[in-house]
């Protein structure tokens, strides 16, 4: 795997596969979004120390054409090292930023950024969508036709799109093309309903009420891992809301650590594009690749979640072990979950489920698992609807 360790102390990241694309990527990713746009020395020193740390996906969304061109020289530098997501639809218009559909906005600026990273880049997002209508009008329209062009003349390998909304995230899910997605995705944004408006993800309060991950949420991790449609995820810390007691819905301040475990804990996920400031912060996120699972563990925060947000639902954080006869509870639950959305148990969780050592059926109903479980999950109930489902 590309990159260097830093010491013989640090270890490298581990890697995952990004869905269909079947491209490796590192669990921890590279946000950029914080480089500043008058210090290229900067953009390269800080590039290079997360691609020395084995850090190779990279996120470029950002407009402004100095920290575009800064980035792609810093990752031109040892360009076969890292996967660029770029964005269709990101521009930078009379010194703002624009996202638009217009395609004499989005064509010069999209073959900028093409031109920053050296005429190629693996993942193509369609950029920002938040809107069921304005994705529709998308794929239906020349914006799609251009980003299909210049995956046909191979300027990128792969077709994405970034949302915050699940509803969007969910359609997309339906074109074979749309081969991964990038997300929103944390502990605190995973209770809210889905929206067009981001602003409702950065509210003062939560309102009374909302208990459990969200179920459009937990339907896009299902059907991302049932159509191998990867994720990346972005807004893992929600704007740095979780690392402060302060101003997290859940009222006790997360680390970086925990943030990260909890988004590679969601089926589907690959890789968590942090949003590192400088090599300090890098190396803060960088912590999670040598922590202990005391370090990662995340859920005693959500146990302080408002109206008890996570109680009686699996959120697979394998709290529960050991079980006494070696069931993998945890992902027993997540097999049941991808499969009892549909009417039939789907072929490719059926083959995962089956691989299992000890499956559901072996349960003896001792529920010692159950005295473990922070959150109140019924898992001898569970094992047995799971066994039912399954056969076995």
């Amino acid at each position: 795997m590309p990159g260097q360790l830093r010491s013989a102390q640090e270890e490298d990241p581990e890697y995952r596969t990004l869905g269909k694309t079947g491209l490796q990527v590192s669990e921890i990713g590279f946000g950029a979004e914080w480089l500043p746009n008058d210090n290229p020395q900067f953009a390269l020193d800080l590039t290079r120390h997360a691609e020395e740390a084995g850090i190779n996906i990279v996120d470029c969304w950002m407009v402004d054409p100095a920290v575009r061109q800064a980035l792609g020289d810093a990752v031109c530098r040892n360009r076969k090292h890292w996967i660029v997501q770029g964005h269709f639809g990101a521009t930078w218009q009379n010194g703002q930023y624009e996202r638009t559909r217009d395609m004499e906005k989005v064509k010069p600026a999209w073959e900028f950024l093409l031109n920053c990273f050296g005429g190629h880049i693996e993942l193509g997002l369609i950029h920002y969508v938040d809107s069921i209508d304005e994705f529709s009008g998308i794929m239906n329209g020349e914006f799609i036709e251009y980003v299909r062009a210049e995956k046909a003349v191979g300027h990128i390998d792969h077709i994405g799109l970034s949302t915050h909304n699940p509803d969007v995230a969910l359609e997309a899910c339906k074109y074979p093309e749309i081969e991964m997605i990038m997300f929103s995705l944390n502990p605190a944004f995973d209770m809210l309903p889905p929206s067009e408006d981001i602003n409702t993800l950065f509210v003062e309060e939560y309102q009374q009420g909302l208990s459990n991950i969200d179920p459009k949420r937990q339907e896009l991790h299902r059907l991302c891992s049932l159509n191998n449609v990867g994720l990346t995820v972005m807004k893992a810390f929600a704007g740095g809301r979780l690392l402060d007691a302060g101003k997290s819905p859940f009222g006790v301040a997360m680390t970086p650590t925990q943030c990260i475990e909890y988004c590679l804990s969601r089926p589907a996920v690959a890789s968590v594009m942090t949003g590192f400031r400088n090599i300090e912060e890098c190396d803060g996120c960088l912590k999670y690749v040598t922590a202990t699972p005391e370090e990662r563990d995340f859920t005693h925060a959500l146990a302080a979640a408002p109206t008890h947000a996570y109680f009686g639902q699996c959120i697979y954080c394998g709290h529960c072990q050991p079980c006494a006869v070696g069931i993998n509870i945890a992902e027993v639950n997540k097999f049941y979950d991808l499969a009892a959305m549909h009417e039939e148990v789907p072929e490719s969780v059926r083959k995962h489920y089956e691989a299992l050592d000890v499956t559901a059926g072996e349960c003896t109903g001792c529920q010692t698992c159950e005295e473990n479980c922070p959150f109140g999950v019924k898992i001898a109930e569970r094992m047995e609807k799971a066994a039912e489902l399954f056969g076995f």
